[in-house]
């Protein structure tokens, strides 16, 4: 292979291609030299070096320990190296990996060196992966604790046990229903739906005569739902009927629930008032898997999602953008 292939210039056109930012550290006075593509990927002007306590200021706090044990230690590893983390670059938060040889393999002279990878979508890949089993995982125990939800509101609306299985099956068949919409067929054309029809079929499995149900009450203004929007919004408002059925208003015949919108010239404001069932009990501690989901989803319909725990029961109010929620 003739080595002039690679020389500084064609080696500089294959890192960049590659997206390798490069580093050097000197072990001595800590000073640490990089790239103009290094000093880009950290968000902070060039120099001639730079130390680790000033590109500390540009680590997520929740990584920063992390960083300064892998620092501290690369000369004490054996082999080659790799540290993932993340840091802050202006509003955006960026996943960095840090790779070298430790052991003081390829040290030169004081010197080591080193890469920076911008790993950030592989990373975002990994993390909606992660999020898609979890969010598996939680549906299929929410399905087990809904069979049993569902099997109780339907007992309390019937005398006998065909009369039940009935109840039952109907309700079944709703809750399948709004299944579909969460997580629709590839092969099915979804199109823009009423507000109003959306919110019937996704509350139909928890109402005594659909709708108009004595236990769930609903008013919604004439609003088209997009068909990018109405699997976001399904899955929230599924999520918040299932909390209801299970250890909410609807799992008590005195319960009842209210689902009310008010429309303003950009917003839609959903309202979800639960009454008469169990104490609510605001949350402690550590965000559920349901909340987060709920959170994230709402985001992508330019949203937001409020909780308040009163002496009557939760009220929740989703606020989404019209032109969101039409698309």
């Amino acid at each position: 292979m003739d080595d002039a292939v690679w020389d500084e210039r064609r080696l500089r056109i294959a890192t960049d291609a590659a997206g390798v930012a490069l580093w050097s550290w000197n072990v001595d006075t800590d000073k640490i030299a990089m790239d103009e593509h290094a000093f880009e990927l950290w968000g902070v002007p060039p120099r001639d070096h730079i130390t680790f306590e000033e590109l500390s200021e540009r680590i997520h706090p929740s990584d920063l320990d992390k960083v300064r044990a892998a620092f501290s230690s690369t000369r004490d590893l054996s082999g080659a190296y790799e540290t993932d983390f993340r840091i802050l670059h202006g509003d955006d938060v960026r996943w960095v990996s840090a790779r070298g040889r430790g052991d003081d393999q390829g040290i030169v002279g004081r010197i080591m060196f080193g890469v920076f990878l911008d790993v950030t979508v592989r990373k975002l890949a990994e993390e909606e992966r992660e999020m898609i089993a979890s969010e598996m995982q939680h549906r299929i125990k929410n399905l087990f604790s809904l069979t049993s939800a569902l099997t109780g509101i339907a007992s309390r609306s019937t005398e006998t046990a065909t009369e039940m299985a009935g109840d039952l099956t109907r309700r079944l068949a709703a809750l399948s229903a709004a299944h579909d919409l969460i997580h629709p067929a590839f092969s099915k054309q979804t199109r823009a739906v009423p507000l109003r029809d959306l919110l019937v079929v996704l509350l139909k499995a928890y109402s005594d005569n659909g709708s108009n149900s004595k236990g769930v009450a609903l008013s919604a203004p004439e609003v088209l739902v997009g068909e990018h929007s109405i699997a976001a919004l399904a899955m929230i408002v599924h999520e918040l009927a299932t909390n209801a059925a299970k250890y909410g208003a609807l799992s008590t015949a005195e319960g009842g629930l209210d689902v009310s919108c008010n429309e303003g010239e950009n917003e839609l404001e959903l309202v979800w008032a639960e009454s008469g069932g169990p104490p609510p009990n605001a949350p402690h501690g550590r965000e559920g898997f349901g909340s987060k989901l709920t959170a994230r989803v709402i985001k992508q319909i330019g949203g937001s999602i409020t909780r308040d725990w009163t002496d009557d029961g939760v009220i929740v109010t989703l606020r989404m953008s019209k032109a969101r929620l039409g698309a």
